[in-house]
């Protein structure tokens, strides 16, 4: 099975980007396909032993859309660059339609406004010269319908193709105008001076010229959605110093290959992914964890790209490159997720589906009853036009990918990568979490807590020699002894007669003592004596820490407790997810002691113990059995099972394994804090994309009634048009705008 991703130009509203979808749908070969409308792209997974791409490319260019295929192989920014051209187009187009639609709606309109003498040229009076009145609408509004054509060229053509859409309704609308303008114009022609009465050039000339501001507008503020893609895109530097024959060169991104050595000076962007073979520095990684405190790296450590060197300069041999490195991946997820779709967008899609020959036969109705009623050709027109042209399924088709798309993005910026839109909607309806507790919950490394020693020696004495014990050993909790006097800046001595005891401990001679290290069943096996210090053991057992015993020269001389420590942030982010009626539970494959000591030290109280990883996944779902909708947090590699069972499958991780399948969500921060962040943004999101569809049903629910004249029958106000063709224009524009209230949220801290 492949998946692609498709840009597609020319779709302009909702039924446009289900016309598409549905063609696609019926494709054999193609297994789901998925159009944005926002994003203009269709995801398309299929099998490629029944169908080619270019096969699936032909099927979007027989619909009658536009397969942008240089998208695909060109910069980064060639979307943006297009995008940007579009919207200078429209402008232009926009300029050019005001400046005729001004004086032509003057023109027609100053004659009869009541009361008032608006000052007209005397040629152009339509009592005196009807046909030059005539023929100068005429004149004024061709210049507008050109500028507007893409409406004609692509409605009409939907509508020959038995699926209309926005462009239809407009194309059927103004042609109706312009139509029975003609008719006008004929029959003052024939000598009928009444005609003049019967030009509505300018209803199809500012309806026009509405439309494409609102088209101009929504375009810009479709813009600021992917604000957060285009940051990510071009946080990457565009060459790389790279060292060749102890020189160096600078070449361009696209020609750095894997094992390149690179250099990079303080202040500049690391290019690629990769490893650091010389020198020392501190990297801002913020734009991959959203942690804006700089990470030391030396030789050995990983650097990722388009992160800033932030002082010293350093050598790097490149591990990955182009579509490989971590901010591709997170370009192409946050890509992926923009482009999908949320379960609740389906109803929409629904209902866009039949809207516009609904719409059609409503206006048609409209204009038949009209007549029938005995009112005038000319009101009957009135009434179709604008129940045709307010009738707008842009803001339903916008409601939901426009909210999707900045919700998404705002994630991305705060370390949240959520791969899809099903997954921002799930979020939202999660009551129980799952944290995984070894490096979720704790730090996933065992640390030194306690340092308890006997009356004739010192802390710092005791810690040293079992550190000098412990560094021939290669058990964690000995690393995390040694490590505890590295970071003390303790001398090390050598060990003698060194002799591992498996399951017990160590045994040697440190600095002319013989010392013995391990737990309760080494000491009694070697006849040492416990005495006070057997309680204090004990209660430390209860804190869920590890005791290690130390005896020198036959006497019990001290205890060094290891644990692997609760993490800063694990017991504010659990009390804020219970703040949000939301049951933490902890999976763990601990005894259930220790893993009862760390539950009471965050705020749980329940607790699944001794759990081996391949079980983690029927834990995960008893839960659901009992009505829950559960979300799994793991890092992604022995809960990945659990990942998969789980309602919403949460990696926390790096921020490089942004790979990870099993994951509908992956934080890049290791912080259980951006979980509940998660969960807010995506109530925040869903509940967006509710008002955006609220209003955008509301609107075509008062709308079309109003527009068919509905109101008019029990003495209520009639609908020009012209108010019409502005009413939908910022129908559409009020939805995306909406949507871009997202970009000012903030995390739920």
């Amino acid at each position: 099975m492949n998946k692609e991703t498709i840009r597609i130009g020319g779709m302009t509203c909702a039924a446009c980007s289900s016309r598409v979808e549905k063609a696609l749908n019926k494709t054999e070969g193609i297994i789901t396909a998925s159009v944005n409308l926002v994003t203009e792209t269709a995801v398309v997974e299929y099998d490629p032993e029944k169908i080619q791409l270019p096969e699936i490319e032909e099927v979007v260019e027989k619909t009658g859309y536009e397969v942008i295929r240089s998208a695909k192989e060109a910069p980064v920014d060639e979307h943006k660059m297009r995008k940007d051209k579009e919207i200078k187009t429209l402008r232009i187009k926009f300029i050019l339609s005001v400046i005729f639609a001004v004086p032509l709606l003057y023109i027609a309109m100053a004659p009869m406004v009541p009361g008032i003498s608006l000052p007209i040229p005397g040629f152009l009076a339509p009592d005196r010269y009807p046909m030059a009145y005539g023929l100068t609408q005429l004149l004024l509004v061709i210049p507008i319908v050109a500028a507007g054509y893409r409406f004609y060229t692509v409605g009409f053509r939907a509508l020959v193709q038995r699926s209309p859409n926005m462009d239809s309704l407009i194309a059927i609308g103004t042609t109706a105008a312009i139509s029975y303008s003609l008719y006008s114009l004929y029959a003052i022609a024939l000598g009928n001076p009444h005609g003049v009465h019967g030009l509505y050039f300018e209803t199809a000339g500012v309806i026009i010229t509405l439309i494409m501001l609102g088209k101009s507008l929504e375009a810009l503020a479709k813009g600021k959605t992917s604000d957060a893609i285009k940051k990510l895109m071009g946080l990457a530097p565009k060459t790389a110093v790279v060292i060749e024959d102890g020189k160096e060169k600078i070449i361009s991104i696209e020609d750095v290959q894997i094992g390149h050595i690179i250099l990079v000076r303080p202040g500049e962007s690391i290019p690629v992914d990769g490893e650091v073979v010389e020198g020392h520095t501190s990297i801002d990684e913020s734009m991959l964890t959203g942690e804006s405190i700089p990470v030391d790296k030396k030789a050995g450590d990983s650097v990722y790209a388009a992160t800033i060197n932030k002082n010293g300069m350093i050598k790097f041999r490149a591990t990955k490159v182009g579509s490989d490195t971590a901010l591709a991946q997170i370009i192409k997820l946050v890509e992926e997720a923009q482009g999908s779709k949320a379960p609740i967008a389906q109803m929409a899609d629904i209902v866009s589906g039949y809207f516009v020959p609904i719409v059609v036969a409503i206006a048609a109705l409209a204009f038949a009853g009209w007549l029938i009623a005995g009112e005038s050709f000319a009101f009957a027109l009135t009434m179709f036009i604008s129940v045709l042209v307010i009738a707008c399924p842009c803001a339903l088709g916008l409601a939901t990918p426009t909210a999707i798309m900045v919700g998404t993005g705002k994630g991305a910026e705060h370390g949240i990568l959520i791969k899809s839109g099903e997954a921002l909607e799930t979020a939202h309806k999660v009551d129980t979490i799952v944290l995984d507790k070894t490096g979720t919950i704790t730090e996933g490394k065992p640390e030194v807590t306690d340092l308890i020693a006997a009356e004739d020696i010192t802390e710092e004495r005791l810690l040293q020699i079992a550190a000098s014990g412990e560094r021939g050993s290669e058990h964690p909790l000995g690393d995390a002894i040694v490590r505890k006097a590295e970071n003390d800046g303790l001398k090390l001595y050598d060990v003698e007669n060194f002799k591992a005891i498996p399951g017990h401990g160590i045994e040697g001679v440190i600095d002319g003592v013989h010392v013995l290290i391990g737990n309760r069943k080494l000491m009694n096996d070697r006849n040492i004596q416990l005495g006070e210090l057997a309680s204090r053991a004990e209660q430390l057992a209860e804190e869920g820490k590890t005791p290690m015993y130390i005896a020198l020269d036959g006497v019990l001389s001290g205890i060094i407790a290891v644990a692997d420590v609760v993490k800063q942030s694990s017991k504010d982010a659990i009390v804020k997810l219970q703040s949000m009626d939301i049951e933490v539970v902890m999976i763990t494959g601990d005894n259930r002691k220790t893993a009862q000591a760390i539950a009471g030290q965050v705020g749980i109280d329940r607790v699944l113990a001794e759990v081996l990883p391949q079980d983690k996944a029927s834990e995960v779902k008893k839960l659901q059995d009992e009505g829950r909708k559960v979300a799994m947090v793991g890092d992604g590699i022995n809960d990945a099972p659990a990942l998969v069972q789980a309602d919403i499958g949460i990696a926390i991780g790096s921020g490089t394994d942004v790979a990870m399948e099993s994951a509908d969500i992956v934080l890049m921060k290791s912080d259980l804090m951006d979980v509940s962040t998660a969960i807010h943004l995506s109530k925040s999101t869903i509940r967006n994309i509710k008002q955006n569809l609220f209003w955008a049903f509301g609107y075509n629910v008062a709308g079309i009634p109003l527009a068919a004249g509905l109101f008019y029958i029990f003495g209520g106000p009639l609908l020009n048009p012209m108010f019409a063709a502005a009413a939908m224009s910022l129908s559409s524009v009020s939805v995306v705008t909406n949507a871009l209230r997202l970009r000012r949220f903030k995390p739920y801290h």
